[in-house]
Parts: C-alpha cells; sequence; structure tokens
C-alpha cells in the first residue's frame, strides 16, 4: 500500500466528517510504515511507528478513524478497553491478551485470502460432492425411472436446487473449551492432542447450498498450508498490526497515591512493556510487539494525559486533541458520508417499499436538536444523530411492512418538530431557566 498521505485523508474523508488533525496524523503514520518498508534491512530495524494518543469525547471519531484506516490497507486490527485489563495476579484479562487477539485476527485475514485463491476450484468440488448424494438418493427411489447425474449437476451449478435437502457426511468439529471464563483464551480438544484425535464425520440433512458452503470450507482447509498462513499471519501482526487502546484516561491517576489509583498504575505499567516492544507467545507462534502501531485515546474530563505514568507518555509521541461536533458537523455527517445514516434508513425502509426522502431544513433541524441536546446533557457526539433518528421514525419503521405498494414519504421541518416536540419543548422551557 503506497498511498500518499492526501490520498488516505481523502479515503477517510469519505466515512468520516472533520478531525482534520487526528486523521494528518494517522495518514502520516501509516505512510511511514511504508517508507520503513523500503529501507534497508539494518535502517528497517532502527524505525519503530510513532505511537498516538487521541483525546476527545465520545462520538467524536477516535475509534472510527482507527478501523478505517486498519480496514484502508487490510491491516490486523484489534480494539480494546483499558478498564478490561487488571494487574498481574487480578482475576482478569491480561494485557498480552490483546496481542493474541491481534494473532486471531492476522491468521482469519491471511486465512480468507487464501481461501479466496482455491475458491472455485473447492466451489467446483463441492458441487460434484452434492450432486452425487442427489443423485445417489433419486436413484434408490426411482429405480425404474432414468436419473441423469449430468443434469443434476447442472441444475446445482444453477442454483435451481438451492432449498432441496440432501443428506451429505460433514466433519463432526468439536467445540472450543475456554480455560478461564473471562480471560478470552479458548482451546480446540483437537489441537491440545496434536491431531491424534480422528477426525469424525457425521451425516447431517442440510439444504443444498448450505451443503455447498460447508464442503466448500473442508476442502479449501485442505488445500491450503496452514503453516505458511501462520507465518504470513505472525509476520502481519508485527509489521502491519494496529491495536487501538479506548478508554485509556480510565486507568489514568487523579493525583492520588493510594486507592484504586495504585491498581490504574499497575496496569499501565504491565501495558507498557507491550507498546515498548516485547514478544508474546500465542499459539501461532512468537509475535514482537516492537513495530506494532498503537493509537490509545480518552475522554480526559476528569484526568489529563499528563497524569499517566511518564514512561508510558513517552510511548505515545503524537497527541491529537479531538474537535467537538456541532450543528455545522451533524448536518455534514448527515448528508456527505458514503455511509451516511439518512442513507442507511432510506436503504432499509425501501426494503419494505417506504421512499424516504429527507428535506434540507429537516436535516437542518436534526442537526440543531442534536447539538443542543449534547450542550444540554451527556456530550455523546455523533451517537446522538442515532438516537434522534431512531425516535422520528420510530411510526414509520414500526408501520411499514412491505405489503403494501411503494409509497413516498418526505421528511421536513414540519415533520420532525412534530415526532420531537419533546425535545424540542424541553429546550425552549431550559431558556428561562437561569
Amino acid at each position: 500500500m503506497n498511498m500518499s498521505p492526501k490520498e488516505i485523508v481523502a479515503e477517510l474523508d469519505r466515512y468520516i466528517i472533520g478531525q482534520h488533525k487526528a486523521k494528518r496524523a494517522v495518514a502520516i503514520a501509516l505512510r511511514n510504515r511504508y517508507r520503513r518498508s523500503q529501507l534497508s534491512d539494518e535502517q528497517r530495524d532502527e524505525v519503530t511507528p510513532k505511537n498516538i494518543i487521541m483525546k476527545g469525547p465520545t462520538g467524536v471519531g477516535k475509534t472510527e478513524i482507527a478501523r478505517r484506516l486498519a480496514k484502508l490497507v487490510k491491516a490486523p486490527f484489534v480494539k480494546v478497553e483499558a478498564t478490561k485489563f487488571t494487574e498481574v495476579g487480578y482475576v482478569g484479562r491480561d494485557v498480552e491478551s490483546m496481542i493474541r487477539d491481534l494473532a486471531e485476527v492476522a491468521v482469519r485475514l491471511v486465512k480468507e485470502e487464501k481461501f479466496k485463491e482455491v475458491e472455485k476450484k473447492a466451489k467446483d468440488i463441492a458441487e460434484r460432492k452434492v450432486a452425487e448424494a442427489i443423485y445417489n438418493e433419486r436413484k434408490k427411489q426411482n429405480s425404474d425411472e432414468p436419473v441423469l447425474k449430468d443434469q443434476i449437476l447442472a441444475d446445482v451449478k444453477a442454483g435451481k436446487l438451492n432449498k432441496t435437502i440432501v443428506e451429505i457426511a460433514v466433519l463432526d468439529k468439536p467445540k472450543t473449551m475456554e480455560i478461564l471464563p473471562g480471560m478470552g483464551a479458548a482451546i480446540d480438544l483437537s489441537e491440545l492432542m496434536g491431531g491424534l484425535m480422528h477426525k469424525r464425520r457425521k451425516n447431517r440433512k442440510l439444504a443444498v447450498e448450505d451443503a455447498i458452503k460447508i464442503i466448500i470450507e473442508e476442502e479449501s482447509e485442505a488445500m491450503i498450508d496452514m503453516e505458511s498462513i501462520n507465518a504470513e499471519a505472525i509476520r502481519r501482526a508485527e509489521q502491519e498490526g494496529i491495536i487501538f487502546i479506548d478508554e485509556i484516561d480510565k486507568i489514568a491517576g487523579n493525583g492520588n497515591t493510594s486507592g484504586p489509583d495504585v491498581s490504574r498504575e499497575g496496569v499501565q505499567r504491565d501495558i507498557l512493556p507491550i507498546v515498548e516492544g516485547s514478544t508474546v507467545n500465542t499459539k501461532y507462534g512468537a509475535i514482537r510487539t516492537d513495530y506494532i502501531l498503537f493509537i490509545a485515546s480518552g475522554a480526559f474530563h476528569i484526568s489529563k494525559i499528563e497524569d499517566l505514568i511518564p514512561e508510558l507518555q513517552g510511548r505515545f509521541p503524537i497527541r491529537v486533541e479531538m474537535d467537538n461536533l456541532g450543528k455545522k458537523e451533524f448536518i455534514d455527517i448527515l448528508t456527505k458520508p458514503d455511509n451516511a445514516i439518512t442513507k442507511q434508513y432510506a436503504d432499509l425502509l425501501r426494503v419494505d417499499n417506504i421512499n424516504l426522502k429527507f428535506m434540507p431544513d429537516a436535516i437542518e433541524e436534526i442537526a440543531e436538536i442534536a447539538a443542543l441536546e449534547n450542550e444540554t446533557s451527556e456530550n455523546i457526539g455523533a451517537r446522538r444523530l442515532h438516537t434522534i433518528m431512531e425516535y422520528l421514525l420510530e411510526d414509520i419503521s414500526f408501520n411499514a411492512s412491505g405489503v403494501h405498494p411503494m409509497i413516498d414519504v418526505v421528511i421536513d421541518r414540519k415533520y420532525v418538530r412534530e415526532h420531537l416536540k419533546s425535545a424540542i419543548k424541553r429546550h425552549d422551557l431550559k431558556k428561562y431557566i437561569i
């Protein structure tokens, strides 16, 4: 991936409104990865990522920026919450679990890519197996009538028999077991036995389309080399992995040296070696964390970034202050992104023959109410729009059934004011409260 920082920001702009400082920071961090990959082996070992810490209230796009960034380059990405970790010696998730989670994501990504490479061949085998099963069944039932195997195969390939029930033998996959509840570490008994357990098969009656999916997965598994997949996954996790640590402000102290702050500092000290660079053992192999990009975020309402231990602060040299969202940003969020929620609701309701159209004055009214709600109550950023839209479209969503012809529904300012009377009245009353 050799997109320039400007191209990366332009791509993020398609889904996220504003926050240009944060977008610039992550775009530079991503481009630096490409630059590092072009260096000699000796130089490359000396260059480590410059981790980022984002400060801002909930709902302003911190997580979305990191998630979209990882999706853009198909990098292994994991979001963790700092509050889920506990100091070593207490019951809870240990900090190394974030690296194990990253390994799982990386393996899944590489596996999906390899599956796509063999998908065509695996699908052909699956269709033939299913056609064979249907042929044998029909032959038993209709001994007098000729059954054409080629015709059955053609029908299977054309999808004409998708809902037909067929009996096939599939692998009986043992269920995974969690070692300790809440630790997030699960084991497969067959893996634990090192392959000593024989893979058993059991007969299942399935619809043809479901049977084909299961056989495609089994055949794909047989065609790919898991060792090479694991090795590539480890490389990607180490060199391209992104870990987003949310709510890091919740483990920052506030100047006290007793009480729960002691435990918070313990979690910070546990996270420190992971961010600094260490080796973590996973079931796929050891992962070095030196070149993983860490992006931390928090609201920092009560505590400050400076309340984190100095060693951890030093590992996040890039600090970005997120902008609060107001009426103008809400208008843009409702209309500009490729995945704008107005477009999402319109697409959803079109399924039930409702042609939803939002007028500009309605968008403006919704944005104004959202901004006022965030000012007068808890500031939850763009998430406020989801709450408002659900209330606004509740009647339409409930009554739409799809049995009627296409109905045009226009959402204008009058409609918004009628359906959000309580919110508007509350704000009008607050103008007179000192």
